[in-house]
Formats: structure tokens, C-alpha cells, sequence
């Protein structure tokens, strides 16, 4: 999207375990002007079963939600909403399926972020909202299924983390029959704090110069706390234990009351207690003061940052790049070709709108492996770019980058592409497909002029057509593609070499 078509009103929404937000806002020369929130109780988390199959109750619900959202942003022009699922959608097993369902209710793409891309973007969200960006801080968020602790100094994070407990699974795991007792807040204190325990030394006191609380289940402690008196901001380990002492006292759900806490927080209130108590304990937090800002309006930030052409994805494949050694002028001359090659088929890819950007970055990346070792050098590659921490890239960006990587030699197997959803395969493959040719095209690995082939495909059959006599003059290249016609064609493509009368096609 060229600065040019910059949409006016961008939106962020938020799939979160408990609920699902949406936050649609004005772009205003670099500020953001909110325009309108819209919040549903989904109870996604609650629907999950130990399997990790959603309740079909529970799905329509969900879609139903986003359907409403779609009505409210489908105005705005693809590119302008960014829409992401969390811990609940991170351990769905038919989450390919659900946000199949989900897009279409939404009318925009919808992706599953990491849990270290979660703190990330939270983070960001927190550090936009504070007057003052000085500092250390140490930024906590409580959702249904997790719960991220990130340190960082201005708008950059320098440490985070994403643990399994959150408010809705905690009190599921603990006091699903809605009954507290002293013995069953001591046991799930425990379950908290061993989770929290090996961040404990790097995420202590003496590392920041303030805590930060951001989610719902830390607003409404800070509610509850204030109503209660024992400060008039913030959250302090008195007012935690006051708040422990009376849920307590209370002996079920259904007695408890609470000044300040809503009604639709109360199911999973205590279980988000014990979470940010046992923080306090652990970490030596005294007094935490409590956000505005979170993922959704990290999102929003981060989306506004992408439009005005600052994209996270582009600064986290640079960073890779410097910090894995890649050879620049090899990554560039590759990639260059790959898009001249997308370039003549892009209209094939209907099912990702990202697609040229994907085969740019694994293009950029795809000798990545070589820090490990240049036998199956592939094969490393695949495995860093599937499992490290990549900001600003969503699990199935990641996934398909690995593939790319992963696929670029030897034979292209349909094992290769298990992991990607089965709507978004055919697309995948000839990505990989164009990748392979773009490398085989720059083996020399020098500066000489190599002709972009002319590209054509129908169905699984691709033609390339080269200069008159290149191909003599370069025999190489030419066995190369002969080899790579076997290959692709056990996997199911054809791939058809001519040499035109007279070379017209342009140096890559």
C-alpha cells in the first residue's frame, strides 16, 4: 500500500482468550485518534476442551462476534485491519479451520501471533500510553490462557516472556465448581509461582524502575482495590491480599461481591488474582500502576508503523540478515529475481495477499541455515525461520517462510507442505517453485548480467523462455534446469525450457 492510499481509519482487533476487542481509529500525521471501541465476552478459553477442540456453542459465537466487527470495518480497505488470535487460538487443533471461518465473518485477513510476538506487541501498546517514556519498566498482562512479562526502556522491549496461566484457565484448573477455599488458593499459588520461577532472577526488582499492568484482569483489581481504599491508584500487595482475604471469606462465586468488580468479570476473577499475587511475591513488585494501553493498541501502533512504511517484518529480516551473515549482494540478487518471476505470474495468487513479500524474505533468508552448516543447510534453515523468536510475524508467516526455505533443494515432497493450510498449498508450492528457480538462476553467485526468463503457467505446467543462445552459453545453468524439470515433475509440475529467436528479455 503506497503512502498515497494511506486508509484514513485503520482498526485493530484483538481475539483474545476471554474476550474479543476492536479498537477503529483516525491515522492523523503519525497520532492516533480513537474512534470507537467495541468489547464482547466470548469466552473463547472456556470452550476448549483438554484435547484442544472448541465447543461448536462456542464457535458460532465466536464467529457471530466477528461478523458484527466485519459490519463495523468493512469500509476499510484491506491493509487497514489487523486482526489477531492468542493463547486459545495458539492450542485450538482445527485453528487453520477456524480462521478460515473467521475471515470470512471478519471480511479482512486474521492471524495467530506467538506468545513472545504477544509481549511484544503489548509492550508497545503500554509504552505509547505512559506520559513518560523514560526509565526501565517491567510490563505485565493477564489474558484467559496467558500471561506475558516484558522489561523494556522506551518503546523497545529488552526481555520477554509468555507463560501458560491465565485468568480463565487458572480458574478453571482451581475453582471450576465456582468454590474457594484456603487450600485450593495455596495450591494454585504455587502451580503460578513455579511458572513464574525460572524468569525470577531476570525479572526481580533490581532490574526495572517501575511495573506496569496492563488486561482486564488488572483493571479490574485496580478497581476493586480503589473502591476498597487501600490506595487511590495503582495496584499495591496489601490491596492484593485484602482482595484475597474477602474471595476467601466469600466461599463461592456466587457470594462474592466485590466493590467495583462487574458482574461478567466475577467467573474468572480469582483465578487472574492468584496469577498477579503471585507476582507480586516472586518478582518483589510493591505497587503496580495499571495501563490504558495493550495488544490492541500495540496493534494499532504497529499498523500505522507498517502503512508509513516503518514495517517490523522488514527491520526483523535485516537484523537476520546482519546477525546470521548472510551474503547482502547473493540475498539481493536472488530476490531480485524471484520477483521478476512472481511478477509475471502474480495474478495466480488470489488466496495470500502478502505472497510477494513471503518469496522476497525467504529469498532474503534463505541461506540462513549456513550459520549452522552448509550440509542440509535447508533443512537448518526451515528449523530456525519455523521456531525462532521473528517480531512482527504471525505462526503461519513463520511457517510459510520456513517452507520456503526448507523446500528450496532436493526433491519437493508433499510431506514438506503438511504443515500448511491445505486452501493456501497450491499458492505455497509455486512460491517455492519460483524461489528454486531463482536460485538455480544465480549459482554462479557473481555480479554478470543474468536474463530474467519470460514465465508463463497454466494448471501445473510452466514455461520459461530464454534469450536466443543463452542457454548454449551457459551450459551450467542449463544442466541445472534439466535436473530441476525431473524434480518438479515427480512432485507433480512440468516445467517446459525454450530459447527465443532473438534475446529480449531484461538482465536480473
Amino acid at each position: 500500500m503506497d503512502e498515497s492510499a494511506l486508509p484514513e481509519v485503520v482498526a485493530a482487533i484483538d481475539l483474545g482468550s476471554n474476550s474479543f476487542h476492536m479498537i477503529v481509529a483516525r491515522l492523523d500525521e503519525g497520532r492516533i485518534q480513537v474512534l470507537d471501541r467495541i468489547k464482547e465476552m466470548v469466552r473463547l478459553r472456556g470452550g476448549l476442551d483438554e484435547d484442544g477442540n472448541l465447543d461448536p456453542e462456542v464457535w458460532q459465537r465466536a464467529i457471530d462476534c466477528l461478523s458484527r466487527f466485519g459490519q463495523r470495518v468493512s469500509a476499510i480497505p484491506r491493509g487497514g485491519v489487523r486482526a489477531v488470535g492468542t493463547n486459545t487460538l495458539r492450542n485450538m487443533r482445527q485453528s487453520d479451520a477456524f480462521l478460515r471461518e473467521a475471515e470470512r465473518a471478519l471480511g479482512h485477513p486474521v492471524s495467530i501471533i506467538a506468545g513472545q510476538e504477544e509481549a511484544r506487541l503489548i509492550y508497545l501498546g503500554v509504552a505509547h500510553s505512559l506520559a513518560e517514556p523514560g526509565g526501565r519498566r517491567l510490563v505485565v498482562d493477564i489474558g484467559g490462557g496467558s500471561t506475558e512479562a516484558i522489561i523494556g526502556e522506551k518503546f523497545s522491549p529488552v526481555r520477554k516472556e509468555s507463560m501458560e496461566m491465565g485468568c480463565v484457565s487458572m480458574s478453571q484448573r482451581f475453582f471450576a465448581d465456582g468454590k474457594y477455599s484456603k487450600k485450593r488458593w495455596q495450591k494454585a499459588e504455587l502451580a503460578a509461582r513455579l511458572e513464574i520461577k525460572p524468569f525470577q532472577d531476570e525479572y526481580d526488582k533490581t532490574n526495572w524502575d517501575m511495573a506496569v499492568g496492563s488486561s482486564g484482569s488488572i483493571r479490574a483489581a485496580a478497581a476493586v482495590i480503589q473502591e476498597l481504599g487501600y490506595c487511590q491508584f495503582g495496584i499495591t500487595r496489601e490491596g492484593l491480599e485484602g482482595i484475597r482475604d474477602r474471595i476467601l471469606k466469600a466461599g463461592t462465586e456466587q457470594a462474592l461481591k466485590l466493590p467495583g468488580l462487574v458482574d461478567e468479570r466475577k467467573p474468572v476473577f480469582a483465578g487472574g488474582m492468584v496469577i498477579l499475587l503471585a507476582l507480586f511475591k516472586t518478582l518483589g513488585i510493591d505497587r503496580m500502576l495499571v495501563s490504558d494501553g495493550s495488544l490492541r493498541e500495540g496493534l494499532l501502533y504497529e499498523l500505522a508503523g507498517r502503512l508509513e512504511h516503518e514495517d517490523i517484518h522488514e527491520t526483523t529480516v535485516r537484523n537476520l540478515q546482519q546477525r546470521f551473515g548472510i551474503r547482502d549482494k547473493q540475498a539481493d540478487r536472488v530476490a531480485a529475481m524471484a520477483q521478476g518471476l512472481y511478477q509475471q505470474v502474480a495474478d495466480d495468487f488470489t488466496q495470500n495477499a502478502d505472497a510477494e513479500m513471503l518469496l522476497n524474505w525467504a529469498a532474503r533468508l534463505h541461506e540462513i541455515g549456513f550459520f549452522i552448516s552448509h550440509s542440509g543447510y535447508h533443512r537448518h534453515g526451515a528449523y530456525l525461520l519455523e521456531n525462532m523468536d521473528m517480531p512482527g510475524f504471525s505462526r503461519r508467516e513463520q511457517r510459510i517462510l520456513a517452507t520456503l526455505v526448507g523446500a528450496q533443494r532436493k526433491k519437493l515432497g508433499a510431506q514438506r507442505f503438511e504443515l500448511i493450510p491445505e486452501f493456501l498449498r497450491d499458492e505455497v508450492k509455486l512460491l517455492v517453485i519460483l524461489l528454486r528457480l531463482a536460485i538455480l538462476l544465480h549459482r554462479d553467485r557473481t555480479d554478470d548480467d543474468n536474463p530474467l526468463p519470460r514465465l508463463s503457467r497454466k494448471g501445473r505446467i510452466l514455461k520459461l523462455r530464454f534469450p536466443a543462445g543463452w542457454l548454449q552459453q551457459h551450459p551450467l545453468t542449463d544442466a541445472d534446469l534439466a535436473m530441476e524439470k525431473n524434480r518438479l515433475r515427480q512432485a507433480g509440475f512440468k516445467l517446459k525450457i525454450r530459447s527465443a529467436e532473438k534475446a529480449t528479455a531484461p538482465a536480473i
